[in-house]
């Protein structure tokens, strides 16, 4: 078989070294296991094997062998967990037995639940890969009517297939998560015999309180003989399982026969029915073994992006010419039902694979798989050619992919024919293997597709008689990385992906094997060892290690044992160099021990001698300090980490001495596992998910060495702090382990802190600069944990005052490391030029909350301690010298970080007003600082007297406040004697037009009456008047101007109908709109127009010309000229009579109000914008500015044959006396 590059020139030393005439190295000096038997074939030269080494001793090597290593090591198989111990003898006990022959052993990887299996003899044992020492391994019997062999003999393993099933998942997080921490979780397992057909049913494996065996099902034909076994005549080739939803340790599986037939299997805790759901094609059960593979070839379920558990689920089976997709619902009976069929071999090329093609022989379809997205569906086909030049026959292997239409919508059963395509072709056919080894049918049918590993895009094909191969389309060519390991590990069992922690869908390639435990496939070991397509099988035929086996099976002799200890991926650095063993825990801890102190010296000996100056110094003489302090501020933050790693191993250490004589909740009999160390285990495993170089180091030492990242602890906290922190434990292991990870971030991040400050003269200038704790990761975690331990102070009952007092300090380290992270990313976004007004807001939000939880817990901790000082006496001094110092630290956080909703209530539970006025001046933020807190609230409660009387200490402040509340700002101005500050305050609090023109603090008042108005306006006057200054006359005038038209406005919109709906009756209208509606109301209202105009103002009279014109218009409107003007004639009036008729015409009073020499006009007067007569417009040189009333009128309907008389009017009531109404008395106090 062909192996790696990379491991040639290894072989190629060792040839030159064994051509050497030099002694051999002694035999490796096995040291004796509990199990009482040992491997008789270990060579005494060559690659010891991997169990005889120490993790430990491989990784102290020398600098030369380090370097001579190179990047090997990283393209090597790398241990992960050796198999449980009693899997470990119950190997050695098959092998005893002496069942020569046959392959006893079959294993298995669940890729859902993380979990391994494996059969020896009648036993099933199920552990956990995931751990290095796998310390929960079930052992489950198998029945004997399960194994069908009248005999009693074990069976062949290939026999048994195995289905697991993880109850209540919720999904991949959960799941990954669950994993991480190793725990148990009921699960059920299905075991099948392929031959006999016979089902056993565990319904959680888990249970402890369930002695029973297994769910027994028997097919009911006639027994099948043995030696179908062996000719490889299995009845069922594929079986898939799911669980029933809404069900309690309920499932189905489906299982296929080579003929096409499907079963369905109903699996409960009491019992399992069968029944076919579908006949096979051959029509006579398969008895025709020449085309018993023509049938079904494999199953598989389609993902379901909603929940793993949805009531309706699609399941895809594999033909020999296509693909056929089925329905199963799961709820109110189980009904299978096939939805369409596809073929995949056929004429059309561009739909799958060509057939008949020349040279070509014959196609088979042998796997599939689909993505986790289910989006694409990945076939290993294989094609029998004959060369047509040499006549020689190979076999060619391939992968063809092909997408899937997820919005395909299939017809009913009887017109599946009719079914649209629901699978397209994404490109052709990526060769494998050109020309291969011919192979017969059995081999062919028993290789085995997986997809989902790193690299991404690779699969890896597993044969029947135990190869796996690696491949991937990388840079234009395929290429093929075949699994090896320096001695013969067996078969490979099986394969699988090694669940990210980060829950993404690819994850490291993973292998059971059938001797030497489960190894991983680095990724850049399948990229940089993997080989161009050779010419050779993906069989195990032809290798060197099975030449091995085959001279260890004529050799057997089982009188030593196998030590199951931890496998190190450096084996293939050992060479031919013969290792020390260990003997014991004892000596590990020795070589442990010194290690620690011999690094322990070397760092402080390194620091004593001055090379940290001195590298610094080299630093800023090459200008490392000058590009923006990047990447010296990288190097300090690695020296943070470290002190903050430092401390946080002595707190472990510290926690772990005392866990000894500790036990954290009182009904458990046996202490539970610290918080701290789950959570290092949590962070370790991920590590090793992610990099799978490490997964032959154990979880703690993987935490401690990756002193950079340690930002994954903070990680963890952020998305697996339930696994840790469980609601189904007791209150106060909930408390206690949240104190225990409280204390462990507290301390890791101010010792870190602690180290920034002390060395500050080393760091770089911190403009814009942003520091790994203020990173959102970190953030993220420590607010998920603070967040947690405020959930648990609100539980009433939880705890005692003692836990809950520790607890509350804890939490005020979190809020303080919290906002301090904040607060420094706030600074270098603001330094930066940055946007972040959403980060000042999540900042403002989680302190409030913070800060208003340590306050609320600080209050029943006052009260405690007061009960408890005082002995039932009331002694309100001694509360409130408890209050202070409880709340001491509290206040200074708050008042550090401008929690003032905080430092309000603080002050206001114990009305310290001395204490609320020196925040008030120590607090001054950029929007008021706490000073605007302090006023709102006071407004909010409708505490005035207490806001204008501290209005005389902070007399700016509150001026500024109240600069958008003119209700409330002209009562400070009157306080401070601002007289005519106050009188302006108040003339513009009388015209505000709505509250909407006010801030939000005046969003909540009403909108002011015509009489709150008015006394705002008289107020106005008076404090014009009481002030005094040079131009207060014309600030009177003014104000009595606004007054008149408030008046107006009053009565007139009582002639307006909408007046009655309230739609004009607080609303200040402008001056223009009263103007119009006196137009439209008709002679009653006509000449109000015309007062309305008179106290606007000069600038609005000038401005509005043509809304005065149409007044006079209108004025004219008003009365009859014609008939007037015919009357005067023809009875023959005298000036007496004209002038008494006149005087009741609009135009006559409009005259007289406008032009009269008594009129009472503001700014300015009427003659300015519209003289009387046209002469007086030519008089004042006014031509090209404006018309003259009489211009006005002689536009008139009536003019030419009333316009002397018209005129008569308006000359007649400029030339009379107007005497203006008296102002009516207003009630100030209405």
């Amino acid at each position: 078989m062909f192996s790696p590059a990379i491991r040639k020139p290894h072989l190629h030393r060792r040839e030159k070294e064994e051509a050497t005439p030099s002694p051999p190295p002694p035999a490796p000096a096995h040291s004796p296991s509990p199990g009482g038997f040992a491997l008789s074939d270990r060579p005494a030269t060559g690659t010891p094997a991997p169990w005889t080494t120490s993790s430990l001793l491989a990784r102290i090597s020398t600098s030369k062998q380090t370097d001579r290593a190179g990047d090997s090591d990283q393209i090597q198989p790398v241990h992960v967990a050796e198999f449980p111990q009693v899997v470990r003898n119950a190997q050695a006990n098959l092998l005893q037995r002496n069942f020569a022959g046959k392959s006893m052993l079959v294993g298995g990887i669940d890729k859902e639940t993380s979990l391994a299996w494996m059969i020896c003899g009648n036993e099933l044992f199920v552990w956990s890969y995931l751990a290095a020492v796998a310390k929960d391994c079930l052992a489950l019997e198998i029945p004997s009517s399960l194994v069908g062999d009248k005999d009693g003999k074990p069976l062949s393993g290939n026999q048994w297939t195995v289905c697991i099933m993880r109850w209540h998942s919720s999904g991949p997080s959960t799941r990954n998560s669950g994993d991480m921490l190793h725990r148990r979780s009921s699960t059920g397992v299905i075991l099948c015999n392929r031959r006999t057909q016979a089902i056993a049913y565990w319904p959680d494996i888990y249970d402890e309180s369930s002695s029973k065996g297994p769910v027994i099902s028997l097919f009911g034909h006639s027994d099948t003989s043995a030696s179908d076994a062996i000719s490889g005549c299995y009845r069922f080739n594929s079986l898939i399982a799911a669980s029933v939803p809404g069900a309690a340790h309920e499932c189905i599986a489906i299982a296929s026969e080579p003929t096409g037939a499907l079963w369905l299997f109903q699996c409960s805790p009491l019992r399992i029915h069968r029944r076919e759901v579908h006949r096979d094609t051959l029509g006579d059960n398969g008895t025709d073994h020449s085309q018993k593979n023509n049938g079904g070839r494999s199953l598989v379920w389609l993902p379901s992006n909603e929940s793993s558990e949805a009531a309706e689920r699609k399941f895809f089976l594999l033909t020999s010419q296509g693909i056929q997709c089925w329905g199963i619902s799961l709820l109110h009976g189980i009904n299978v039902k096939i939805l369409g069929s596809q073929e995949i071999v056929g004429s059309d090329g561009e739909l799958g694979i060509k057939k008949d093609i020349a040279g070509q022989k014959n196609i088979w379809l042998l796997d599939m798989q689909i993505d986790e997205r289910g989006k694409e569906f990945n076939i290993l086909v294989a094609t029998f050619c004959k060369d047509r030049v040499s006549g020689s026959n190979y076999t060619q292997y391939s992968l063809l992919t092909m997408l899937y239409k997820s919005n395909q919508k299939f017809p009913s059963e009887n017109n599946v024919v009719k079914c649209e395509r629901f699978l397209e072709k994404k490109a052709p056919a990526q060769v494998i293997i050109p020309k291969a080894r011919v192979e017969d049918e059995e081999f062919l049918f028993s290789m085995r597709l997986k997809t989902g590993g790193k690299p991404s895009g690779s699969v890896i094909i597993l044969s029947g008689d135990g190869k796996a191969t690696v491949a991937i389309y990388w840079r234009g060519s395929t290429r093929l990385y075949q699994f090896d390991l320096p001695w013969d590990a067996g078969k490979v069992f099986d394969a699988s992906i090694i669940p990210s922690a980060e829950d993404r869908d690819e994850g490291a390639w993973v292998v059971l094997t059938e001797k030497a435990g489960i190894w991983a496939i680095p990724e850049k070991a399948v990229l940089v060892g993997g080989v161009e397509p050779p010419e050779r099988s993906l069989s195990r035929k032809g290798s060197c290690n099975e030449a091995v086996a085959e001279e260890k099976r004529r050799s057997q002799a089982f009188s030593t044992s196998i030590v199951p200890r931890r496998v190190s991926s450096e084996a293939w650095g050992a060479g031919d160099r013969q290792r020390p063993a260990l003997t014991g825990v004892a000596q590990q801890a020795v070589v442990d021990e010194e290690a620690e102190m011999l690094l322990n010296r070397l760092f402080h000996d390194f620091i004593l001698s001055g090379a940290v100056h001195e590298a610094l110094q080299k630093l800023r003489v090459a200008g490392a300090f000058e590009k923006e302090g990047a990447a010296m501020l990288s190097v300090m933050d690695h020296g943070e980490k470290l002190s903050g790693m430092i401390h946080l191993r002595e707190l472990q250490n510290a926690l772990s001495q005392q866990s000894s004589s500790t036990r954290l909740s009182p009904q458990s009999k046996t202490p539970t596992a610290g918080a701290l160390w789950i959570l290092i285990q949590l962070v370790g495993e991920k590590a090793r998910r992610n990099t799978v170089l490490l997964m032959d180091r154990d979880n703690a030492e993987v935490f401690y060495s990756r002193v950079s990242d340690i930002e994954d602890l903070f990680y963890c906290l952020s998305h697996q702090l339930r696994y840790i922190i469980t609601g189904e434990e007791h209150p106060s292991v909930q408390m206690q382990r949240a104190l225990e990870l409280s204390n462990a971030c507290v301390t890791l991040v101010q010792a870190a802190l602690h180290y920034r400050a002390e060395y500050k003269d080393w760091y770089p200038s911190p403009e814009g600069l942003i520091t790994w704790n203020s990173q959102p990761v970190v953030r993220s975690g420590i607010w998920n944990l603070a967040s947690s331990v405020m959930e648990l102070l609100r539980e009433p009952g939880s705890a005692g005052m003692p836990m809950k007092s520790n607890l509350w300090s804890q939490l005020e380290g979190l809020t303080d490391i919290l906002l301090e992270g904040y607060i420094g990313l706030l600074t270098a976004k603001f330094e930066r030029g940055e946007d972040h007004g959403v980060l000042a807001q999540e900042y403002c939000e989680r302190r409030d909350e913070l800060l208003g939880s340590l306050y609320d817990l600080a209050k029943q901790i006052i009260e405690a301690k007061y009960q408890e000082s005082s002995e039932g006496n009331d002694n309100p001094d001694l509360k409130e010298s408890i209050f202070r110092e409880v709340t001491s630290p509290i206040l200074a956080t708050a008042k550090r970080h401008e929690g003032y909703q905080t430092l309000w209530q603080i002050c206001y539970d114990i009305s310290d007003t001395v204490l609320l006025r020196n925040l008030m001046h120590d607090s001054i933020g950029p929007h008021g600082g706490f000073s605007f807190y302090v006023f709102k609230q006071l407004i909010s409660s409708g505490h005035y007297s207490k806001l204008l009387r501290l209005g005389e200490e902070f007399q700016e402040e509150l001026a500024n406040f109240l600069k958008d509340r003119s209700d409330l700002l002209w009562l400070h101005e009157i306080c401070l004697n601002q007289f005519s500050t106050a009188s302006e305050t108040l003339h513009t609090c009388a015209l505000l037009s709505s509250p909407g023109e006010d801030a939000d603090l005046t969003s909540t008042r009403k909108s002011l009456s015509f009489v709150e108005r008015r006394r705002l306006l008289y107020l106005s006057k008076i404090a014009a008047t009481a002030g005094k200054d040079v131009d207060y006359e014309v600030k009177v005038a003014q104000i009595d101007a606004d007054i008149r038209i408030l008046n107006l406005q009053e009565e007139i919109v009582q002639h307006d109908p909408e007046y009655a709906q309230g739609k004009h009756a607080s609303k200040l209208l402008p001056p223009s709109e009263l103007i119009e509606m006196c137009m439209k109301r008709g002679r009653e209202l006509s000449l109000k127009a015309f007062e309305v105009f008179a106290w606007t103002g000069s600038s609005f009279r000038s401005s509005n010309k043509g809304l005065l014109e149409a007044c006079w218009t209108n004025a004219a409107d008003q009365d009859d000229w014609v008939k007037l003007s015919q009357a005067s004639v023809s009875e023959g009036w005298s000036d007496e009579v004209i002038q008494e008729s006149l005087q009741g015409t609009v135009l006559f009073n409009a005259s007289r109000l406008c032009y009269s020499s008594d009129a009472v006009v503001f700014d300015g007067t009427f003659e300015e914008v519209l003289p009387v007569r046209k002469e007086d417009v030519h008089a004042r040189g006014l031509e090209a500015k404006c018309f003259s009333v009489e211009e006005v009128l002689m536009q008139h309907d009536a003019f030419p044959d009333a316009g002397k008389l018209m005129m008569t009017a308006v000359v007649m009531g400029k030339e009379l006396s107007y005497a203006a109404p008296a102002d009516e008395p207003v009630d100030m106090d209405s």
